[in-house]
């Protein structure tokens, strides 16, 4: 309508260690007509500083990131703006990470391997200020709510955000090599977490480990 005022985009930040994902993301943010992108970064220091500088209307979030965890982000991101809308895209399996993403301060968890529309579902959906996860997230986090967590004496709960990343790694049938790669760390680094890993679970040996984390993720996976 001729004179009527025009309606400013939700500005969108992405934040993803790949330079070609974040080329991704943003060409489908980008054929959105009330969204664009106002800024990237690929860790987690270069985040906080576009964050503070664009002040965008969402963020979009990697857990694994660069130099840093993603999940500490979320945090820190929280703690300067705490009506930010955050959505976590990640690999990591919904299932074992929406809900310390949602501890965190995420208002959405979703898989890189969803669909562009379910893509935008979910960023629409975070920047209406309501919650998006999954079907089966949403169920489980529910009944967590609703009957009290069956697991909370699991000592898998007791494992820090980084080692949890590993586990899961370790029960993808990952190597040391293999995780050090993907989480950008030294392979002498990955040797210490799964030595913390294997004190807190009390597991003697590195077959043992690979059991049990083969057998938690597959677990999860299924429900």
């Amino acid at each position: 309508m001729p004179g009527a005022p025009s309606v400013r985009p939700h500005r969108v930040l992405i934040i993803d260690d790949h330079a070609a994902v974040r080329r991704g993301f943003a060409l489908l943010v980008e054929q959105e007509r009330d969204m664009k992108v106002c800024g990237e970064a690929g860790d987690p220091e270069e985040a906080m500083r576009q964050a503070k500088r664009l002040h965008p209307d969402l963020v979009l979030v990697d857990l694994g990131l660069r130099d840093g965890s993603g999940l500490e982000l979320i945090r820190q991101l929280r703690e300067w703006r705490p009506e930010l809308p955050i959505l976590v895209v990640s690999m990591h399996e919904e299932s074992i990470f929406a809900e310390r993403a949602m501890r965190a301060g995420a208002m959405g968890y979703i898989m890189k391997e969803e669909t562009p529309e379910c893509l935008i579902r979910a960023i629409r959906k975070v920047l209406s200020g309501r919650v998006y996860l999954s079907e089966s997230a949403s169920e489980e986090l529910l009944e967590r709510i609703v009957v009290g967590d069956r697991a909370g004496n699991d000592p898998i709960h007791s494992l820090s955000n980084r080692e949890l990343f590993i586990f899961q790694a370790i029960g993808e049938g990952l190597s040391s090599q293999e995780i050090a790669e993907r989480l950008h760390l030294s392979v002498k680094t990955v040797e210490t977490y799964r030595a913390r890993i294997k004190e807190r679970l009390n597991i003697s040996s590195a077959a043992d480990l690979l059991r049990h984390a083969l057998r938690w993720t597959l677990d999860r996976r299924s429900r």
